[in-house]
């Protein structure tokens, strides 16, 4: 039994670790750093010159959306002589690229279908822009949103900004506006310290030249951010240039989003330098550890915590309350889904926690089928449009 006690304390801890206790370690930390150093915040001059942006949207049978996506775009805060858009369609087989050139993009390419990755590497060949600003199809932009992002590269160190989206739900049964209000105050103590461990599609930038090619099959999300501070750049988070999505509209069609991510998710943890400590300085690497490395493993660690704790009942106390709350976690995550508490009104606060056990569990568990499609060769660089996000 001395080996399952210790699995289950392990596993509990990393659990407890990951997800709670490696926030309040940053926020201790920035507490500390801003008491020994006071404040660093920068800002440009109001008579610097703002750099030529190249700003590429790559698309796959958006034609319903490119439209607005580019009238967005182009009534941004920027001055127009300084913005070039560069739509990227992927092998569109709607009327994408015609919409995009009706609605004033200045290049627009028409590919064969490659994948995301592939159709922003060529946008990014055609573009002339000193920076290179991405988003999605389905993205809206603050109109300043350009702007703030332009103002973090006033740092010579950083080479990769992303901004603050905002995820619109307007069915309420969706949880990831919760999860990413988290995630989103963890990348602003790591901007702060350090770099940020992982971006979003929806808005980001990068200087041309420090611009990276990576894996089809991985994405730019997590692999642009990491590969920087490894080449000497700083990744931050830029609070202030903010985007807004449509959520997926239901647990299933988000069960199915962050699976397909989940495929892109473990051939870039483990084959593309991501863990490996070189060029990461200790306290990045903390950073990696904790947020990208152990937060992958959580649905594993989970597994572990539940099996023990139930093998141990009997042997204190501790592991009966252990296994009863997660049974009962379990539970509520299942039984919020059925009738009649599916019916009930979202906004009552149990079932408000119960739809964020059911997230939670939805998403470790497609990180963990997300793992298993990678293992039997799932492996397509190409991706689909999530019904209801646009």
């Amino acid at each position: 039994m001395t080996v399952v006690k210790v699995v289950f304390w392990a596993s509990a801890a990393l659990i407890v670790y990951s997800q709670v206790g490696y926030g309040l370690l940053l926020a201790v930390i920035a507490r500390l750093s801003r008491e020994r150093h006071g404040s660093a915040a920068g800002t440009a001059s109001p008579d610097a010159a703002l750099p030529k942006v190249s700003l590429i949207v790559a698309a796959y049978n958006e034609q319903d959306v490119i439209g607005q996506r580019v009238a967005n775009l182009k009534a941004l805060d920027y001055p127009p002589e300084s913005l070039q858009i560069i739509v990227a369609s992927d092998g569109s087989t709607d009327s994408t690229a015609a919409h995009a050139r009706a609605a004033g993009a200045q290049i627009v390419l028409e590919l064969p279908r490659g994948g995301k990755i592939r159709a922003q590497d060529a946008a990014v060949q055609a573009a002339n822009g000193a920076l290179l600003a991405f988003s999605d199809a389905n993205s809206d932009w603050q109109p300043d949103a350009l702007l703030r992002l332009a103002d973090a590269f006033t740092d010579p160190k950083v080479g990769y900004v992303c901004g603050d989206v905002r995820f619109v739900d307007q069915h309420g049964g969706n949880q990831e506006g919760v999860y990413w209000r988290y995630e989103m105050w963890l990348r602003r103590l790591e901007s702060r310290l350090r770099s940020v461990t992982s971006g979003n599609g929806a808005i980001y930038a990068t200087r041309a030249e420090a611009y990276l090619s990576v894996d089809p099959l991985a994405g730019h999300d997590l692999s642009f951010p990491f590969n920087m501070v490894k080449r000497g750049w700083r990744a931050v988070y830029a609070t202030d240039a903010r985007a807004s999505e449509k959520m997926a509209p239901s647990i299933e069609s988000e069960f199915s989003r962050k699976r397909r991510m989940a495929r892109r998710t473990w051939p870039t943890l483990w084959g593309s330098g991501l863990i490996s400590p070189r060029g990461y300085d200790p306290l990045y690497g903390l950073m990696i550890v904790s947020h990208r490395l152990l937060r992958y493993l959580a649905p594993f660690l989970h597994g572990l915590a539940l099996l023990t704790s139930l093998v141990l009942i009997g042997q204190g106390w501790v592991y009966v309350v252990c296994a009863a709350a997660q049974v009962a976690f379990l539970l509520a995550a299942v039984l919020v889904a059925l009738p009649p508490l599916s019916r009930l009104p979202k906004q009552l606060l149990p079932i408000r926690l119960m739809l964020i056990a059911q997230y939670y569990l939805v998403t470790n568990w497609a990180l963990a089928i997300g793992l298993w499609d990678w293992l039997r060769g799932e492996r397509s660089p190409v991706w689909e449009t999530v019904e209801g996000t646009r």
